[in-house]
């Protein structure tokens, strides 16, 4: 059974008291965050926060850790410290800007055994996506559509066209190669409606989840990707109808006027295996 990512929060290392607050949230993952929601004299203060925090039980939530690109004066020591006071802490590294392996492999290399995810933001990440999601010690993809749409050069639309190649390339990459993706952060928290609408769209395209910047967004991103009764109702059915069919001898089946395959079932039983990691992450 996957763990689900439905939706995945950043808390900034450096605030004590989010972290504290974070473990009793309805989150599917937590980024804690020592890149971007961390100011620069603050560094090494968050990292040893952090350290305390993580001492704490987050419960089923996977805990995974934004380091410092490893060019700036705290990478290195960030990364070092998943290895060491942090081992055994976090359940993956997230790595910023990463334009192709040579990224994680720098990474990988001063920490052994610890997953590792990649920030997807970069023009040259989007080119080198299929790559990136092939190598060996990768299990995560993050879209980061603030710098991506910032290095394009791209105005905002609610549509996100302007995303979509990147948005495509990633998906294509992280589903060839098995890897999670979970879709960009939606700046305007307080905005329910803009939320639901780019959840639903991340949802249709193929993403497992989304990033979120406040704890107001959990509960639609929980549900927008998470199945509906509906679908549950329906692939159970699917599936029932499949196995009577293939009882009887026939290769398909008909399940409110249509074909049910092979690939129906498939995507049936993913759908009840979805539901069924939800559940457990509730219990």
């Amino acid at each position: 059974m996957a763990r689900p990512y439905r939706s995945v929060l950043y808390i900034p290392a450096a605030n004590a008291r989010a972290m504290e607050k974070a473990r009793a949230l309805p989150a599917d993952a937590i980024i804690f965050d020592l890149e971007d929601a961390v100011a620069p004299d603050q560094k090494a203060a968050a990292r040893d926060a952090l350290k305390q925090a993580l001492a704490q039980d987050y419960g089923p939530r996977a805990r995974i850790l934004r380091i410092n690109e490893l060019a700036t004066e705290w990478g290195r020591d960030d990364a070092l410290a998943c290895g060491g006071d942090l081992a055994g802490m976090v359940d993956a590294v997230l790595i910023p800007k990463v334009d192709g392996p040579a990224d994680l492999d720098a990474v990988a290399d001063l920490i052994p055994d610890t997953p590792l995810w990649a920030m997807m933001e970069t023009p040259l990440g989007m080119l080198n996506a299929a790559a990136i999601a092939a190598h060996p010690r990768l299990q995560g993809m993050v879209m980061g559509t603030n710098d991506l749409a910032k290095d394009l050069g791209t105005r905002f639309r609610a549509d996100r066209l302007p995303m979509m190649a990147g948005l495509g390339l990633c998906l294509l990459a992280a589903k060839a190669h098995g890897v999670v993706i979970v879709d960009g952060v939606f700046n305007a928290f307080k905005d329910d409606d803009g939320l639901r609408a780019e959840c639903d769209q991340g949802r249709d395209m193929g993403f497992d989840g989304k990033t979120l910047i406040h704890p107001a967004q959990l509960v639609i991103a929980n549900e927008a990707f998470a199945p509906t009764d509906a679908e549950i109702d329906l692939a159970r059915r699917q599936i029932e109808a499949f196995d009577q069919a293939t009882a009887q001898g026939k290769g398909v089946a008909v399940v409110d006027g249509k074909i049910v395959e092979n690939l129906h079932v498939a995507t049936a039983r993913d759908t009840l295996d979805r539901a069924d990691a939800i559940a457990a992450m509730a219990q």
